[in-house]
């Protein structure tokens, strides 16, 4: 809905908050995952829970909200509300702000004073969220404070010990390191947010003491939308791609009449800083794994000839996908995503042109359109719209660029082979397939909450669950790791399921789209086998339930030669496959870690 989409008019969600809900609501046709979020509070909250309501659903997550008692996050947590564990979160938010801070520092107290009421003030804090990770182990979101909106000492304020602001930066400290050193525990950045929305505006007593808000009302929407733009990533709906538009979006002036001499990028001039500043931004993304892409309206050689520029901090080379031709940017943008591999509603389509926004917003809807406008504001656009939020952080989101260009490699090789079977052997793959292991949890939670097209049940995981299942000897789990002559694809595969007996239930089997067609399901399917047998399983019940993405593995287990037993009108079906004795291994092509 683009009431929803950044920069949005925060008057406006405000007003029409319940019509916008039930226009969301109509949209039957979107596939939702639906998650029950616990918002423990400090402070009121309902509109703030209805504003997230909004974003979530237009990311497509259907939210249930629980929520404390006012100012009872603590004891919710610490004291077992029966209410509470019967709602079994999903993901619990602890909303708490610096009203929330109970006694600060004055003069009169000396320095070690100080530093006893700075644990004393932290410490339940930490015991609410160990006893979450032990009783509930979901996902955290926890506020961090934001600065005080008057300062005692002035500019001392920040530096003396005795200081407020003080006082809530070495606060804060705390819980950044509580965050660097446990999983599933994520900052909602409110310090980030008042300071850019205004700390006077933002910590406005009236509303404080009028209605219990520990913001101003008109920052709401911003402020739902940051803690929204958290859980959509920690569920896997971030944006994988930027497609790019070059003249005046790149760089300033029109390539093909000024000539790449003549474009503003560079340091000579202030537009020219502008759009370096821009090209060094997008390349930061780069490296944290995003596929930059470009789709412009040009001669490719002399669009490329801007990249030439000793001045241009991005160069050819970094981009995955170039289509500078005449063909509408609508039909490269499919072509693009086509070409990667990945849904279009991955893309994120900036463009200084309103009239290309328009037409693109129109024929590829679920394509992102930021409104840019002035060059100088296209990082704040971009940056406050977050797109690529960044919860968990694995080395194959490093190697991602790397990645896909290599399976542009493949394709071509692929182009010069007439029996496919040959063309898989040249590929030289090898397979590591082993069950959960710490080094790679972070990447299978990962896969979970993002793999939609190969992906037989859509179950989604957080790390939490994962790690539960892992340890859990009732359960089987395998991840596949593929490398080939091309490089290194990362963790690309996984599947676990429960034991009940001699038989063996999946409750996951999903597979990245960016190695489609290799025979790595043969080989999960081998190793599977084996771990089956290990276990004295007779019978392996496989699941199927279709969504608007996954129709491409509606026969998967026909393929592996499972028979099936049921399906209902829905197209949820069952299926059954007696482990046989003298089972003949099906991958043909792709050779095991320590076999080669």
């Amino acid at each position: 809905m683009k009431e929803l989409e950044y920069p949005f008019d925060s008057e406006f969600i405000l007003k029409k908050k319940r019509s916008l809900r039930r226009e969301l609501l109509k949209d039957t046709e979107t596939a939702r995952i639906k998650k029950k979020v616990a918002v423990l509070c400090g402070s009121t909250v309902n509109d703030i829970c209805d504003v997230m309501r909004l974003f979530l659903l237009n990311t497509g997550i259907e939210p249930e909200f629980y929520i404390s008692e006012y100012n009872k996050y603590w004891e919710d947590v610490m004291f077992d509300n029966p209410e509470l564990e019967a709602f079994a979160p999903d993901i619990i938010y602890i909303h708490t702000s610096t009203r929330n801070i109970h006694e600060f520092p004055n003069v009169k107290m000396k320095e070690d004073e100080i530093d006893t009421l700075l644990d004393d003030t932290y410490a339940p804090f930490e015991q609410m969220w160990e006893k979450i990770a032990e009783k509930y182990q979901c996902p955290v979101i926890q506020n961090n404070f934001e600065q005080p909106f008057y300062r005692l000492l002035g500019n001392k304020d920040v530096s003396d010990v005795h200081g407020r602001l003080n006082f809530v930066c070495r606060l804060n400290d705390r819980f950044y390191e509580y965050a660097r050193t446990h999983d599933n525990f994520y900052i909602n950045d409110i310090n980030y947010m008042a300071s850019t929305y205004g700390i006077k505006k933002w910590a406005d007593p009236f509303y404080w003491y009028m209605y219990k808000y520990a913001l101003a009302l008109p920052a709401i929407p911003e402020f739902a939308y940051n803690i929204c733009n958290i859980i959509k990533s920690i569920y896997g709906k971030n944006k994988k791609a930027l497609v790019l538009d070059l003249d005046n979006t790149l760089w300033g002036g029109i390539i093909g009449d000024d000539g790449a001499e003549n474009i503003q990028i560079g340091q000579e001039t202030p537009t020219a800083e502008i759009y370096s500043e821009f090209q060094e931004y997008l390349k930061a993304h780069k490296d944290l794994g995003i596929l930059l892409n470009i789709d412009s309206k040009n001669d490719e050689d002399k669009a490329l000839s801007g990249f030439e520029r000793p001045d241009s901090v991005l160069k050819k080379d970094d981009f995955l996908v170039i289509k500078a031709n005449w063909e509408p940017k609508d039909l490269n943008l499919v072509a693009i995503a086509d070409e990667i591999n990945i849904g279009t509603d991955s893309l994120v389509f900036v463009d200084d042109n309103p009239a290309e926004r328009m037409i693109v917003k129109e024929q590829v809807p679920e394509v992102a359109v930021p409104d840019i406008t002035k060059p100088e504001h296209y990082i704040e656009v971009l940056d406050q719209a977050g797109y690529f939020e960044v919860t968990n952080f694995s080395d194959d989101d490093l190697k991602r660029n790397s990645m896909y260009k290599a399976n542009v490699q493949r394709k071509r090789q692929k182009a010069a082979f007439t029996d496919y079977t040959d063309y898989l052997r040249s590929l030289e793959m090898v397979a590591e397939i082993e069950p959960f292991n710490d080094t790679y949890m972070s990447r299978i939670a990962q896969l979970t909450n993002k793999t939609n097209q190969f992906n037989l049940t859509t179950r989604r995981c957080s790390m939490a669950e994962i790690e539960q299942i892992s340890d859990d000897s009732q359960y089987i789990t395998l991840y596949g790791k593929l490398t080939d002559k091309f490089g290194d694809n990362g963790v690309v595969a996984i599947l676990f399921g429960h034991l009940d007996g001699s038989d063996f239930h999946i409750d996951l089997w999903l597979m990245s789209c960016r190695v489609l067609k290799r025979d790595l399901e043969f080989a999960m399917m081998d190793e599977l086998v084996k771990k089956c047998r290990e276990h004295g399983v007779a019978t392996m019940y496989g699941y199927y339930y279709p969504t608007a993405k996954n129709g491409m593995v509606k026969d998967f287990y026909e393929v592996q030669q499972f028979e099936k037993i049921s399906e209902d009108e829905e197209g949820n079906a069952v299926w059954k496959y007696e482990v046989p004795q003298d089972y003949e291994d099906r991958n043909k092509v792709i050779k095991l870690k320590g076999e080669e």
